[in-house]
């Protein structure tokens, strides 16, 4: 293994990292934001020491290895793809960390039991929730009041708390729970608050900021391209400032765009560039020459930073703010599903917004190279393509699937036609191409239609393309073996060859192995995932329903390994992964990781003999 010249390239990412985070500082400048009137001090310094630290890493890295010799071969391609993801989830998380961004409230109420849960006191990897020791009924009151507040972030003035939870002495109580023992670490009165904000005179429960372990999380749910996030709360200023919310977003334009592709770009690389390419780009790998890849990559980029300034100007004319349309850009051709909003898209509340979404997203779901040509003025090959017809056939009967068995069960959403065919077209769609937004609550949704969303996280979009999961020609591919297989079992003699794209043949052999193999790597990440989380996670993360927990375990694993962000029950598209302890956002943290990159870069690194020279 050439250690150098790792160092060198991955010093150049470090570097490139850095020079990203320099576009997110303006938004820091009052009035530049949604609705940033100060100047956001904690965001601006956090996001300039990240970039020093980005520069300095970069920088050491690249001296240790500009001497480099020798050839990147395949082996050192893989470290530098597997190894940049690392270092790019370290670096990324340094803003979310040194801000000191709020992820959510340290208590919550049970709705199976009412009783207040609070975040435990342990170490960081392990801390999660408990029941709260016992309160008197008046204590218990303000408490719901605090939690049910509009605003929780913001929380309540004296004349609300007292109406709200019907204690008229409830201010006198609550400043004695403040500087009780019990509480004191979990209320906020107002003379503990030095900022001028509008929450300088109220009462409300104490939010937690965020750990490594959720700054790490949230760093990888961006690059890639993920879209799970650990936040309670996105429109206030004071818990994410919008700088920060800026650099959450751009993670994402990064992750669609690709860190080495991005990289083989600017610095070319020769066969070097070649090797990195064929271990970044997901989906099955096919062989071109160098000059070639380099093309692709810029074809590639070309593509996909057009479609984000087409998507930005659209949703500028149907209403969004340059904030609110550049970071739903992002999220879009990036397939990722980051917003700027607690209700996702959901909350524009517009019809044309989401059409524009949905027609993008399964833009971005579609092989980029067949948006080329049709750039070339040759549609034709777009709809030849069997992948890309197998996609669309795929959205289509999930959509009709969803129509059907909600509208049958009256589910919500689901009463008028348009209606129903806009939130289920919108959620199979978002689903299958990995990018997770939502407008409708699918998890209120029956329990086919619930079973049919987590199937269909394990499609994805198609190769080429920014989406995550295990891609349709993978699945087109296993159809046509099994196929195969099945007539060969009455007519053991027949010779059939497997061919896609009309003649097109290819080796059965090899494609049956790496097929095999892929798949099987891919259940038993799944299953040993989905045992190792049940293991270790707390039964109270389930308090409102235990019932549950394995089902929600197993649709945590799926959405985190297929990139799709919310997942079922406690991570449905209305939660939030906060809940969960660091040890369990760790594992989610590996297994985004391993689906961004289709599992082997991340894997070898594992094995002491990949670092072994050969």
């Amino acid at each position: 293994m050439n250690i150098r010249l790792l160092a060198k390239l991955l010093g150049i990412i470090s570097t490139l990292i850095g020079v990203f985070m320099v576009f997110s500082l303006p938004w820091a400048i009052p009035n530049l934001g949604r609705h940033t009137q100060h100047f956001e001090r904690d965001g601006f310094i956090a996001l300039t020491l990240s970039i020093g630290i980005c520069l300095i890493v970069g920088l050491s890295l690249y001296q240790y290895g500009r001497k480099a010799t020798g050839q990147l071969f395949r082996k050192e391609a893989m470290a530098v793809v597997g190894l940049s993801w690392v270092l790019a989830t370290i670096l990324g998380a340094l803003p979310f960390y040194l801000s000191g961004t709020l992820r959510g409230p340290s208590i919550v109420i049970s709705e199976q039991t009412g009783q207040p849960l609070v975040l435990s006191q342990g170490t960081q990897f392990l801390r999660t929730w408990e029941q709260a020791e016992a309160t008197t009924i008046q204590e218990l009151a303000i408490i719901k009041a605090l939690a049910n507040a509009p605003r929780p972030s913001v929380g309540l003035s004296k004349t609300q708390l007292r109406v709200m939870s019907g204690v008229p002495n409830a201010v006198p109580i609550l400043k004695g729970m403040n500087e009780s023992p019990i509480w004191g670490d979990y209320v906020v009165v107002p003379r503990e608050l030095e900022s001028t904000v509008d929450r300088a005179s109220n009462y409300r429960i104490a939010w937690t900021p965020m750990t490594i372990c959720d700054a790490l999380f949230e760093s990888q749910s961006g690059f890639s391209t993920t879209g799970a996030s650990v936040m309670a709360e996105l429109e206030d200023s004071e818990v994410i400032a919008h700088c920060i919310h800026f650099w959450r977003s751009s993670t994402h334009f990064l992750g669609g765009l690709g860190i080495i592709v991005l990289f083989v770009i600017l610095l070319g690389q020769g066969s070097a560039g070649k090797a990195l390419m064929r271990t970044e780009v997901p989906g099955p790998a096919s062989d071109t020459s160098s000059a070639r890849m380099q093309h692709s990559a810029w074809r590639f980029a070309g593509i996909y930073v057009a479609l984000n300034v087409i998507l930005t100007l659209i949703l500028l004319g149907l209403g969004m703010g340059p904030f609110d349309a550049i970071c739903h850009a992002f999220g879009t051709m990036a397939t990722g599903g980051f917003s700027t909003y607690n209700a996702s898209l959901g909350h524009f509340q517009s019809p044309a917004i989401e059409y524009t979404v949905i027609v993008f997203m399964i833009l971005a779901g579609t092989n980029f190279t067949l948006l080329y040509l049709c750039v070339l003025r040759q549609p034709g090959r777009l709809l030849a393509d069997v992948e890309w017809r197998t996609y669309i056939l795929i959205i289509a009967l999930g959509t009709v699937a969803v129509i059907l068995s909600c509208s049958w069960n009256g589910d919500p959403g689901f009463d008028q036609p348009e209606t129903a065919f806009r939130n289920a077209l919108f959620q199979v769609t978002s689903i299958i191409t990995t990018t997770g937004y939502g407008t409708n609550d699918y998890d209120a949704w029956n329990q086919f239609a619930r079973l049919l969303v987590l199937l269909l996280m394990f499609v994805g979009g198609c190769a080429g393309s920014t989406s995550g999961g295990m891609k349709v020609i993978r699945h087109y591919l296993l159809y046509k073996i099994l196929r195969n297989e099945t007539e060969k079992a009455f007519h053991p003699r027949l010779v059939k060859s497997l061919k896609i794209q009309g003649d097109r043949e290819i080796d059965e052999a090899e494609l049956k192995r790496s097929l095999l193999v892929y798949v099987a790597m891919v259940l038993v990440l799944v299953v040993f995932s989905w045992l190792f989380l049940a293991a270790i996670e707390s039964e109270m993360t389930w308090a409102e329903n235990n019932e549950q927990q394995l089902s929600d375990s197993l649709s945590c694993v799926a959405s985190m390994i297929n990139n799709i962000g919310p997942g079922l029950g406690v991570v449905g598209p209305t939660q939030n992964y906060g809940a969960f302890s660091g040890m369990a956002k760790l594992l989610f943290v590996l297994l985004m990781m391993l689906g961004r990159l289709e599992i082997w870069p991340i894997l070898v690194l594992f094995l002491p003999r990949f670092w072994k020279n050969m």
